[in-house]
C-alpha cells in the first residue's frame, strides 16, 4: 500500500462544489488536507483542515483514513 491509496483521481472541483460537499458531511466523513506551507495554514486555513505539507506527504499519508474521501487544497 502506498500513498496512492488515499488519493482517487477525480476531477478538480471548483469552489462551489467542494462548498456544497463540506456542507452536505460532517467532518467526520472525509479527510480535509491543506498541502500548503506552514506558514501560509498559519495565516489562513479552512476549519478542521490538516497540515500535511506537500514535502510531507510521502512520509505522513498513513495518519490519514483511506476509507474516507480525502480533499486537498
Amino acid at each position: 500500500m502506498g500513498i496512492l491509496d488515499y488519493f482517487r483521481p477525480v476531477s478538480t472541483w471548483p469552489l462551489d462544489q467542494v462548498r456544497k460537499f463540506l456542507d452536505q458531511k460532517s467532518p467526520q466523513e472525509y479527510n480535509l488536507v491543506d498541502v500548503r506551507t506552514p506558514r501560509e495554514y498559519e495565516q489562513e486555513h479552512l476549519p478542521g483542515a490538516r497540515l500535511i505539507p506537500v514535502a510531507e506527504l510521502e512520509t505522513r499519508w498513513k495518519e490519514l483514513d483511506r476509507n474516507k474521501p480525502t480533499i486537498t487544497y
